[in-house]
C-alpha cells in the first residue's frame, strides 16, 4: 500500500491559464486600496477588555474614525 503524504510534503505550484490585466472601473489589489475604502466598507476586528460596554467602544470608534455610522456583533465577554 502506497503512503499517502502529509500535506507540508507535497510539492505545490501556482498555474495560471491566461494572464490578464483587471480594469480599474472593477476594483484595485488590496494592498493599492485606499485607507479610507477600508474604513467605509470595512470591518474592524477589535479586542474589547472588560469595563466598557461594546456599544461605547462602538461610539468611541465612530468619533475616532468620523463616522456616520457603525455597530457591534454583540459581545463575548467571558466572566471570570
Amino acid at each position: 500500500m502506497q503512503r499517502t503524504k502529509a500535506p507540508w510534503e507535497i510539492k505545490r505550484e501556482l498555474l495560471t491559464k491566461a494572464k490578464e490585466k483587471t480594469s480599474a472601473q472593477y476594483g484595485c489589489k488590496p494592498e493599492e486600496r485606499p485607507t479610507a475604502d477600508y474604513v467605509r466598507l470595512g470591518i474592524i476586528n477589535l479586542d474589547k477588555t472588560a469595563g466598557p460596554s461594546s456599544h461605547e467602544v462602538t461610539a468611541w470608534a465612530k468619533r475616532i474614525l468620523g463616522l456616520a455610522h457603525a455597530g457591534h456583533g454583540g459581545t463575548l465577554e467571558a466572566s471570570l
